[in-house]
């Protein structure tokens, strides 16, 4: 992408070392890096009074924007289909300048960022140390904060024709819990996301499940070619596993037939993905959970009989159930909401034994 300079202007490269990356990126191009997954951000602390970030939106459904925060005031930009430079500048104050860049919104758009233009004389100061503690979400909507800021609509089915509008993951539980536990965060989360392939209601009508796409950066078969994450660049310390929800579409094996094949298959495949997830990381703490949004109570008790069963050799992985798990809510979570979920959440990581242990 050219990106048009004045001559009192200079461009930061993606490459730059005082840029600070969080989440499952694309780094391979360092010029280009990928974004894909909710909550994934670039961070830097700046001086000057210009700000303008050159960026291509990969389109595919849904209204996309950009989350901003720029000295703790929060905004979105609405993006356009394609390359476009973003200017930022109204935002900026004298002086230092604090500035996240991250992703609202699932894979309903990726972005590649070209570069960020700056003042020819503006500074980019060192960031604050990186969180010692880390912690990865594996979910659906709700982890990804898909309609959560429509809080006038609590407790109650979406608003209908939303289009993207009230979804931003800042608000999920996801990242609220995270900032409560002062911990970095890596969001694998997508809507409609279930755990098999053909089951849930992403990317319709065969239907992509976690089993097939948690181990990816790029999943989306629309954005290209799959591609494979190195899983050695980050090693939580928790791994929450909030899938079960879409599970029950087109059937609801759980509440027809507890006992039958299909719900016992089902049973087999959690384990397997949670060993898997263990084979990655072999200290973690695994946290095992749905969430508030309404849902039959079997799928919780089948994520209880594998927990157990797992607990017979692996005492780091546990069932944790929300207030009103099941039962709070028709419709998405929303940020008031996902506050108390994150709460609850949080005190129960706190209490887990050596936790943050670093070996």
């Amino acid at each position: 992408m050219n990106i048009t300079l004045a001559a009192h202007e200079r461009l930061i490269p993606m490459s730059d070392p005082r840029l600070r990356y969080t989440g499952r990126i694309d780094r391979a191009d360092a010029e280009n890096p990928f974004f894909i997954y909710v909550c994934s951000s670039v961070a830097l602390r700046v001086t000057g009074r210009t700000f303008r970030v050159a960026l291509t939106n990969l389109h595919s459904y849904f209204d996309n924007r950009l989350g901003v925060i720029i000295n703790g005031e929060q905004s979105a930009v609405l993006l356009k289909k394609g390359e476009q430079v973003i200017d930022l500048s109204d935002k900026l104050a004298e002086g230092v300048n604090d500035v996240l860049l991250f992703k609202r919104q699932d894979c309903c758009h990726a972005y590649r960022m070209h570069g960020i233009v700056v003042d020819a004389e503006a500074q980019l100061l060192p960031l604050p140390p990186r969180p010692a503690r880390r912690m990865e979400v594996y979910g659906d909507s709700v982890s990804a904060g898909e309609v959560s800021e429509a809080e006038f609509a609590c407790g109650q089915s979406d608003p209908e024709g939303h289009n993207g509008l009230y979804s931003n993951g800042w608000l999920s539980y996801s990242w609220q819990a995270a900032r409560l536990l002062g911990a970095e965060l890596h969001d694998i989360a997508t809507g409609g996301m279930a755990l098999l392939d053909g089951t849930g209601y992403f990317y319709g009508p065969d239907y992509i499940g976690m089993l097939s796409s948690w181990d990816k950066i790029n999943y989306y078969p629309p954005f290209g070619d799959k591609t494979a994450w190195d899983f050695t660049q980050y090693t939580p310390h928790v791994v929450v596993v909030a899938i079960g929800q879409n599970d029950a579409n087109p059937v609801n094996v759980m509440a027809d037939d507890y006992d039958g094949e299909a719900a016992d298959h089902w049973r087999a495949e959690y384990a397997r993905f949670i060993g898997m997830i263990r084979d990655k990381y072999p200290k973690a703490h695994i946290v095992l959970t749905t969430t508030i949004l309404g849902h039959h109570e079997n799928w919780d008790k089948a994520i209880d009989s594998v927990c157990q069963e797992l607990r017979r050799t692996d005492d780091c992985v546990h069932h944790f159930l929300y207030t009103n798990n099941g039962c709070g809510t028709p419709g998405h979570i929303r940020g008031s909401e996902a506050a108390v979920m994150a709460q609850e959440l949080a005190a129960f990581v706190e209490d887990l034994p050596d936790v943050w242990a670093e070996d």
